[in-house]
């Protein structure tokens, strides 16, 4: 089924196929230059760092929905140095089986497709069988730059978003004045919801089942602050129920398909948030470079914002 009229006129608006060439399989990563880099580079005053990764553990965010989107299961594998006859030493390592959406990722721009294309025209018609022929995870050699956190919860005066709540314009206008920044091209937006509290106090479902977050609206907010790659705490990144009666994820498919924007989910952000409660400064060094996945439509990330 087609974006209803309205959508559909919001995708072409946004739409980025072409501005960085017909072969392009970046998207608005290309935003982040050697200028965003230092930019970054000039946000870290003390040196303090934060993780925003989920621990890799049978306990992750998947509840079971999706088949095959299973939480890390670890294997462990014990070898004899010797090769088999026992003695004093011996290597421990493991075997990781995992869904690259089942921890804090980034969404590679193949993650979505629609009416049997993806991101700058490129065909799906074998991605049903195979890796991602265009637009790999892997393609994204580095994702280093400035961050900047937008607490939409704490804007809106509240420690968490309901399930359902849409971020609007009008709210992402109100957290970027109240971080106090200047938003440039390239820069990585990193939203609070909040709902990642219900994840961390053991309530892995309502974490599972429950969205807020940018509605459509916000995208073509995203398109003009020209930002290079936003993520979210949150499992489904968009608001949850949707935002339309009959239209499914739409945020999804206009970001990756119509944008080419990189969107990332599962990011903690409850330990950052509040330093940058306490010390006024929402802008940051983010290190946050996708494991190089060849052919991967997504990739697990351990997020680092230095301050």
């Amino acid at each position: 089924m087609p974006f209803p009229e309205d959508i559909a006129a919001l995708a072409a608006r946004v739409n980025n196929w072409g501005r960085w060439g017909a072969d392009d399989q970046l998207g608005t990563l290309n935003l982040i230059d050697e200028a965003a880099r230092l930019r970054g580079t000039a946000s870290v005053v003390d040196g303090r760092a934060f993780s925003l990764a989920l621990p890799l553990s049978e306990d992750g965010p998947q509840m079971g929905f999706i088949q095959g989107r299973i939480n890390p299961e670890l294997t462990p594998i014990h070898t004899f140095a010797s090769f088999g006859e026992p003695d004093d030493f011996k290597f421990h390592d493991e075997v990781i089986s995992m869904g690259t959406q089942a921890c804090t990722h980034w969404d590679g721009l193949a993650h979505a497709t629609y009416r049997g294309v993806g991101y700058n025209g490129f065909d799906d018609a074998t991605l049903d069988d195979t890796t991602a022929v265009n637009c790999g995870i892997h393609l994204v050699e580095t994702l280093v730059g400035r961050g900047v956190l937008l607490d939409v919860a704490r804007t809106l005066g509240v420690d968490r978003l309901e399930g359902g709540q849409v971020i609007t314009p009008d709210d992402l206008d109100a957290a970027v004045e109240h971080a106090g920044v200047e938003l440039m091209p390239g820069d990585i937006l990193l939203l609070r919801t909040g709902l990642m509290q219900h994840f961390l106090e053991g309530d892995r479902m309502t974490y599972a089942v429950t969205g807020a977050g940018p509605g459509i609206a916000a995208t073509e907010w995203f398109r003009n602050a020209d930002c290079a790659a936003v993520a979210t705490d949150s499992l489904i990144f968009e608001a949850f129920p949707f935002e339309r009666d009959g239209v499914n994820m739409p945020v999804h498919f206009i970001h990756l398909v119509e944008m080419g924007l990189t969107q990332g989910q599962n990011f903690n952000l409850e330990a950052l948030a509040a330093d940058c409660a306490s010390d006024g400064r929402h802008t940051f060094l983010l290190s946050a470079s996708p494991e190089p996945v060849v052919g991967g439509y997504g990739a697990p990330v351990n997020p680092v914002a230095i301050k």
